[in-house]
């Protein structure tokens, strides 16, 4: 079964750097394996650059997406180099570009920049990126589209959840004798990276290794408060954005809170919130039998979120997992995903899973950006 090389990208909605993965699939998919995998830091200056984004002018926003294309195929180039990568082994590139706004539902739209044009001009590979619009057009959310690769990983085996947290939290169900199902699940790191930031003054963009929270105290009565949100009680499908949880977010719910001396109070309850979202995720939606919760992104980081997760579904006899203990980093996930859903559409193939998104059927997503031509 010949194999075959394919690469992927992923900004997330933090904007805290770009994660690109090198896989392998052989046949028409059926195995795919991540080989390599870098995460590329942004500095700060971009990153709020990118969070600002959703204010922007035209000139602005168009100027934005042609400086993260240009430094995306930069990215490329040194990943390539640094593993021995030739791109003419390399048989597709995804990209997914960088969110700065999604509004789904009836009228929807959503956008994610960073131009693929020169990732194909750099690497002379054809570069699939824009996949949320086709789902959307079909009636869907657009997201989350991580389910696909999800079901991929795991459709045949015993049925398990994955719980990815970035920015935004999502999560899916699949298995054997499963219909593959997924949502957006509330916060991710979103709250409590945003939290730091203001914190810090823009000195550090997130609480490592949960080490504010850890010395914090959580308040209880403040997150039932929280998880009473409409956002919560809704049922799927439904996605939403990372700006429906960041600075305004933290302003209206937690007014005065944000002080040196109160920090560690307000990240241990920001923390206890976010697992308290994916649990409630879990109860209300996990098909009967399902009893592990596999974590990716970068909240699989973060020991004292994983450690709230599990304390929470511990009643329900749920084993909360990193998906590091099955050989994929946690930070690898979303780009391999792309890597795969860019393959399928150069393929023809469906490449998402509207049980999940809400679209009306199966649909081939993205855009192609054939690359220049060898004459």
């Amino acid at each position: 079964m010949k194999t075959r090389k394919i690469l992927g990208l992923m900004s997330g909605t933090s904007a805290d750097g770009l994660s690109i993965a090198l896989c392998e699939v052989a046949g028409r998919g059926a195995v795919l394996k991540v080989t390599k995998f870098a995460n590329y830091a942004y500095p700060a200056a971009l990153q709020a650059e990118i969070l600002s984004a959703g204010g922007m002018q035209a000139p602005e926003l168009s100027a934005l997406n042609f400086a993260l294309g240009r430094l995306w195929a930069g990215m490329v180039r040194r990943f390539c180099r640094a593993h021995r990568v030739a791109y003419t082994s390399v048989a597709v590139i995804g990209s997914h570009g960088q969110t700065v706004w999604h509004a789904p539902g009836t009228g929807g739209h959503t956008l994610q920049i960073g131009e693929a044009a020169f990732i194909a001009e750099e690497t002379g590979v054809p570069v699939v990126s824009d996949f949320r619009p086709a789902d959307m057009a079909a009636g869907g959310e657009g997201a989350p589209l991580i389910p696909f690769l999800d079901e991929h990983l795991f459709g045949g085996g015993r049925p398990v959840a994955l719980q990815n947290i970035g920015g935004v939290g999502n999560i899916a169900f699949t298995g054997k004798g499963v219909k593959t199902t997924g949502f957006d699940t509330g916060p991710g790191n979103s709250l409590m990276d945003t939290a730091v930031c203001l914190l810090s003054g823009g000195k550090a963009f997130y609480d490592r290794n949960g080490a504010l929270a850890a010395a914090g105290r959580p308040d209880l009565e403040k997150v039932r408060e929280l998880l009473a949100l409409p956002f919560f009680g809704r049922r799927p499908p439904k996605s939403l954005d990372r700006g429906e949880f960041s600075t305004a977010f933290l302003a209206k719910h937690f007014p005065g809170r944000l002080s040196r001396k109160t920090g560690p109070d307000l990240l241990a309850t920001l923390n206890a919130f976010t697992a308290g979202s994916i649990a409630l995720a879990f109860k209300r939606c996990a098909p009967r039998g399902i009893r592990e919760l596999i974590v990716s992104g970068g909240g699989a980081l973060n020991p004292v979120l994983l450690d709230n997760i599990a304390a929470l579904l511990l009643p329900s006899g749920v084993k909360v997992r990193s998906c590091a203990e099955f050989g994929l980093h946690p930070l690898a996930k979303e780009p391999a995903c792309f890597a795969l859903l860019a393959w399928q559409a150069l393929a023809r193939r469906a490449n998402h899973c509207p049980s999940a998104t809400g679209a009306r059927g199966v649909r081939v997503l993205g855009k192609i950006m054939w690359p220049r031509l060898f004459l």
